[in-house]
């Protein structure tokens, strides 16, 4: 005997798929997490591969990099990278941690090692390149 599912079955399902491909979505497509010490650590210790980015809401390159950074999120080769975000105009110690003078500053970690550093780059490309420096 055969059963058909009902309306509320199928919603039911449906919201159980949607969940699902919600925790399968790569690290990277998701946005910048902004920078806590303690998460950082543990993605060093844990040997991952990170992108710090350096931004400020009113800066033009970081405007043209954030579509850049967006789009390398949906490419399967960096999936496991994890990402976080520092203000530039906001206080704190990550600036002088990474010796950053300025926006639009994008540093790549693998593990405890410093990879990779760009300043004002919007060549998807070279971002693209330098990104994989640290896979």
């Amino acid at each position: 005997m055969t059963r058909s599912l009902t309306p509320y079955h199928l919603i039911i399902q449906t919201l159980f798929a949607l969940l699902a491909a919600a925790f399968m979505l790569p690290a990277l497509a998701a946005p910048a997490q902004p920078f806590d010490e303690a998460a950082f650590r543990k993605a060093q210790q844990e040997g991952r591969t990170i992108l710090v980015e350096v931004h400020a809401d009113w800066c033009s390159a970081c405007t043209r990099q954030k579509p850049i950074l967006e789009s390398l999120g949906k490419d399967k080769a960096f999936e496991k990278v994890v990402r976080f975000s520092v203000d530039f105009d906001k206080p704190g110690n990550a600036l002088k941690q990474f010796r950053v003078a300025s926006q639009a500053t994008l540093l790549v970690f693998k593990g405890d090692r410093e990879i990779a550093r760009s300043t004002f780059d919007t060549n998807p490309d070279s971002i693209r390149a330098m990104l994989a420096k640290g896979i």
